[in-house]
């Protein structure tokens, strides 16, 4: 396997520390060949569908993509924003403000990155800038709180890829789950707080989950257990009784089995039942995206009041609220601990000799 092309390394240098935000994806326009594109790469990856790769692809190529691109493209539209994809903007804007509130707590040392798992930035392009500004230790978390083969270790199996092919690799710390960090929990108990201040308290509280086929669950896949977890510690945290909430599955794909109870039946059912109220959160969604921004907010929505609910009220994503990007900062301290991560006057000075002998050495190569 060939290497890939680097920057050449300089003896002495100052060695920086990095964190990489990675979230799922996104595609680059609400159109169908965006999409397309898109949902081949997603859709591509073992992790994600565990049917036989020939198999599959003749599914995924002569069936799923000619006919689910057109659909999924109308409904990005029905999200899409003025800047673009709600999930890019949100995680964008997540890395900025943590990168700010990492160096207001003295991590003056840190740059933090966003990449997309599927779609751009890609996780590859953003580890070779690292590599190139200089960063030789980094912390890759994603935006996944629960664990689950078909997210996080993905990840995992990207990572691992590209640095096969690299020849100086940097040192590597990875985040597997925050499910049950009080950070995480405490944003998402001040979002439901904040939301119930300004419009009042629903009936029932239903926390929503992307689903995943049941095998997964059978096959050892902890992701079920750490959802139940993430909603009876935000129950706690709230204090709700085990009448107040639900916890249910959503994004159901395909025929087989999934994880239950599923969202929409369940909101249905409720309004068949004489609830005429519920809120709604999706707590494994760190950013709004299109499985919540239209899928509940929209759909399920719309599923409740069919079935003779009154009033539906999407609770939004963590996305860039304070509460959040504190809780994050907390995760990342923890995966910091051990590392430079504060610039003295020194090191600024060997930083700019860096820049200054890099640049050097790339006219030379040039030349």
């Amino acid at each position: 396997m060939p290497f890939r092309k680097e920057p050449p390394h300089i003896h002495g240098s100052v060695s920086r520390s990095a964190i990489v935000l990675v979230n799922l994806g996104t595609p680059d326009e609400p159109t169908r060949s965006s999409v397309r594109r898109y949902l081949k790469q997603f859709l591509s990856d073992p992790r994600v569908v565990e049917i036989p790769s020939r198999i599959w692809w003749v599914i995924l190529n002569l069936f799923i993509l000619p006919f689910r691109s057109g659909q999924s493209a109308a409904k990005y539209r029905t999200i899409w924003t003025r800047e673009g994809s709600p999930l890019r903007i949100h995680t964008a804007q997540q890395a900025a403000k943590l990168q700010a509130l990492l160096a207001e707590r003295g991590h003056e040392d840190v740059k933090v990155a966003m990449a997309m798992r599927y779609g751009t930035p890609s996780l590859p392009d953003v580890l070779d800038q690292l590599k190139a500004d200089g960063c030789d230790r980094i912390v890759v978390l994603p935006a996944y709180p629960q664990y689950s083969g078909t997210t996080t270790a993905s990840i995992w199996d990207a990572v691992f890829k590209h640095y096969g092919q690299v020849r100086n690799v940097p040192e590597l710390r990875l985040v597997k789950h925050y499910h049950d960090h009080e950070g995480y929990i405490n944003a998402l108990r001040d979002s439901v707080q904040a939301h119930w201040d300004a419009h009042g308290r629903g009936q029932k509280l239903v926390m929503s989950f992307h689903g995943t086929p049941k095998r997964t669950l059978e096959l050892g896949d902890p992701y079920f257990c750490e959802c139940q977890k993430t909603g009876r510690l935000l129950a706690d945290a709230l204090g709700l009784g085990p009448d107040d909430y639900l916890v249910t599955f959503q994004s159901r794909f395909g025929k087989a089995e999934w994880l239950q109870p599923y969202t929409a039946p369940t909101v249905q059912q409720l309004a068949r039942d004489g609830v005429e109220r519920i809120d709604v959160l999706c707590p494994g969604f760190t950013s709004d995206c299109l499985e919540t921004l239209e899928e509940i907010s929209m759909e399920v929505r719309h599923d409740f009041e069919a079935n003779g609910g009154k009033q539906f009220h999407y609770i939004p994503c963590l996305n860039a609220s304070p509460s959040w990007i504190h809780g994050m900062a907390e995760i990342a301290e923890q995966h910091l601990i051990g590392w430079s991560t504060i610039q003295t006057p020194a090191q600024r000075e060997a930083r700019r000799l860096d820049a200054e002998r890099g640049a050097q050495n790339a006219a030379r190569l040039g030349a």
